[in-house]
């Protein structure tokens, strides 16, 4: 058996889609609008120091200080020292 050739009446005719229409103005002609990220600004936190953690502050700081000079001094030189160093910190 051939195959037979739909004849040209019965064959259906395909138009192109049809593209929407759009409309140009100045407005949506201009450059695109550039989207902005949003900018988080952060916040500073206040942090209480107690008079125990001012204290475990200083008696760190002696150490490290006296350690420093060898331990020749007294130990209240170093803790003296140790105290207006951390003091002058916390008051910053």
């Amino acid at each position: 058996m051939a195959a037979s050739k739909p004849s040209d009446a019965s064959a259906k005719k395909v138009s192109p889609a049809k593209k929407p229409a759009t409309k140009t103005t100045s407005a949506t002609s201009a450059k695109p609008v550039a989207t902005r990220k949003k900018t988080v600004k952060p916040t500073i936190q206040s942090t209480v120091i107690t008079s125990s953690d001012r204290f475990k502050m200083i008696e760190v700081a002696a150490y490290y200080i006296a350690e420093k000079s060898g331990f020749g001094h007294d130990h209240l030189h170093y803790w003296l020292q140790a105290e207006q160093e951390i003091d002058a910190k916390l008051n910053a």
